[in-house]
């Protein structure tokens, strides 16, 4: 199976719900090694999420603000999510090639868990955050 290969933008990000509700945020996609090393550094606060592709660790040296990772396996499947404070440096994830950050506790009320799949949609039109129903 080939890997996708994102390039540096902006999107939607779909969590798609146990109980078939989804959340849709806004998401900035970071696929090139220049915006993948810039990330959030330096923030102090992020609309939606943002993708970093390929990754499977990343720190908090530099950041403002505690964030919330998870890790992606190649199927945007969720294998980890972990809080980090600023000044940390997250372990490397083996099954991991894609990295989702957000502001700490964003992810809990998106239902971002372990096993959770999730949908990239690139482009211009990210849709404003909320419940849509297939």
């Amino acid at each position: 199976m080939r890997q996708r290969r994102w390039r540096d933008g902006t999107g939607a990000l779909t969590v798609v719900g146990q109980d078939c509700d989804a959340v849709r945020v806004p998401l900035e996609i970071a696929g090139s090694y220049r915006a993948r090393t810039r990330g959030l550094l330096g923030r102090r606060s992020v609309d939606g999420a943002m993708l970093l592709s390929p990754a499977n660790s990343v720190h908090t040296f530099r950041m403002r603000m505690p964030i919330d990772v998870a890790y992606l396996d190649r199927h945007l499947t969720v294998i980890a999510v972990r809080t980090m404070r600023p000044g940390r440096l997250g372990l490397p994830r083996l099954r991991a090639r894609h990295v989702l950050e957000a502001e700490a506790g964003a992810m809990g009320e998106w239902g971002v868990r372990v096993g959770t799949r999730v949908e990239i949609v690139e482009g211009p039109a990210a849709p404003a955050g909320g419940v849509i129903r297939p």
